[in-house]
């Protein structure tokens, strides 16, 4: 599942609007803190993202 990260006013205007994937655990869930925070990775490195301002690519769907 891709997400696009939104950040706000503080956010580092390098990753506003990123393109992003969770990092996962052995089990397959994804890795959260008790503060609302998410591991995520862009593909060459990982960030701590407030995981409230991360929204959900829309899906494709087909229709045949």
């Amino acid at each position: 599942m891709r997400y696009t990260y939104k950040g706000d006013r503080l956010t580092d205007i390098s990753i506003k609007g990123m393109q992003c994937d969770p990092v996962r655990r052995e089990d397959g869930k994804c890795i959260r803190s008790r503060m609302s925070t998410m591991l995520v990775t862009d593909g060459t490195e990982m960030y701590i993202v407030l995981a409230r301002m991360l929204r959900i690519n829309s899906k494709l769907t087909l229709k045949i």
